[in-house]
């Protein structure tokens, strides 16, 4: 093998292994809660380093359902059980509102109260149709027993 073909493998290598660990970083960072926000029966919370995918985003929640109902008290049903609680990228921070197309929370008595709307998972819960997930690709019922069915958007 020439000098020149090892310096391309090296290198190759070495990108090989920079990207993978740069991938391994993103999919094991912890999911951070920056807050939450309620009014009435939904919730909305604000984080960084949501999982990457439908299935860890639902994980996630099945994980961690129990420490955000003893942390924030979220959920929060209305007298028939419904709820929805909406996950929102906290991307970069809290600004002021723009008038037009900003989330804006009305429980903080300050002009920077608000943020880009990049919802990245809904969970919906009612009598009618259950719990379900609301991601890109469609939504996830969950069954009575416990199975996934996935419905696309129409």
């Amino acid at each position: 093998m020439k000098f020149k073909d090892k310096k391309v493998l090296c290198s190759s290598l070495l990108i090989g292994c920079a990207l993978l660990g740069y991938f391994l970083w993103l999919l094991l960072r912890p999911t951070e809660i920056i807050a939450a926000h309620q009014r009435r029966n939904y919730s909305d919370i604000l984080v960084r380093n949501f999982p990457l995918t439908e299935q860890g985003k639902i994980n996630w929640w099945l994980k961690n359902k129990k420490i955000l109902k003893n942390e924030y008290d979220i959920p929060k049903p209305a007298k028939d059980g419904f709820y929805t609680v909406i996950f929102w990228d906290f991307g970069e921070g809290y600004k002021e509102t723009d008038g037009y197309d900003r989330l804006c929370f009305d429980d903080m008595k300050t002009e920077i109260n608000c943020i880009d709307k990049n919802s990245l998972m809904m969970v919906v819960y009612s009598k009618n149709t259950g719990l379900y997930f609301r991601l890109d690709s469609g939504k996830y019922y969950v069954k009575e027993n416990g199975e996934m069915e996935r419905r696309k958007y129409e």
